[in-house]
């Protein structure tokens, strides 16, 4: 009778987990940015080799950036407020397929693969599981979280005091030891996505979610392309 109960509450578990946490491959709900912001610049990072890994991620069959449409209206909303202040998008990922998040565990858990250590400079690769810089379920697989930053309209540099995924301290959007100007550049994007409907995170200057999002619930995992 014990084994039964114990093989019961095993069951309900799994269910209660699998149906908070689904895994869906429908796209139907999603669109490129580019079909509602069409001066939007593009470096998907996870397309090519110049990420932590070194290599180009499972999922990512071409360099398109996809999101939630609800998030694209907001997304929208922030690109013309910066617009308006003379700057333009530039991206660097949005929706990542579930198998991607799965390929960036994979590389943590082979010893023999160090990727490219100029993004965790400081850290052991270890570390990056344990300290929560990766994690094995992304908001961005819900489809309504993006990594970007800021472009002048001419497409010249904006100084924001790091780069993209670069796992250290220097990432955290409060970070005490930027110049002027780059904290200033940090709260002109900041500002104008918390306005347009997102939050941030408190360990990456360049992430957002939408505060709303449709999909709370729901990783998905149809590929890029």
């Amino acid at each position: 009778m014990k084994k039964l109960l114990l093989i019961t509450l095993i069951l309900i578990g799994f269910i209660q987990t699998t149906i908070a946490s689904q895994i869906s491959y429908d796209k139907s709900d999603f669109a490129p940015v580019y079909t509602v912001i069409d001066d939007a610049a593009y470096d998907i990072r996870y397309y090519s080799s110049n990420n932590f890994t070194g290599n180009r991620i499972n999922g990512y069959k071409a360099p398109i950036a996809y999101m939630t449409k609800e998030s694209l209206k907001a997304l929208c909303s922030a690109a013309a407020d910066l617009r308006k202040q003379g700057y333009r998008l530039l991206i660097w990922d949005t929706y990542r397929p579930q198998k991607a998040v799965d390929n960036f565990v994979v590389w943590i858990n082979n010893p023999n693969d160090d990727g490219d250590k100029s993004f965790y400079p400081d850290l052991k690769k270890s570390d990056l599981l344990k300290g929560h810089y990766i994690e094995a379920k992304s908001s961005h697989t819900r489809g309504s979280t993006v990594d970007l930053t800021l472009i002048k309209t001419d497409g010249s540099f904006v100084d924001m005091g790091g780069t993209f995924d670069l796992f250290s301290e220097i990432s955290h959007p409060d970070y005490k030891k930027l110049t002027r100007e780059q904290k200033k550049n940090r709260k002109i994007l900041r500002n104008a996505m918390i306005k347009a409907g997102f939050k941030g995170l408190d360990s990456e200057w360049w992430h957002f979610t939408l505060k709303n999002e449709p999909y709370p619930d729901t990783y998905f995992d149809f590929d890029v392309e």
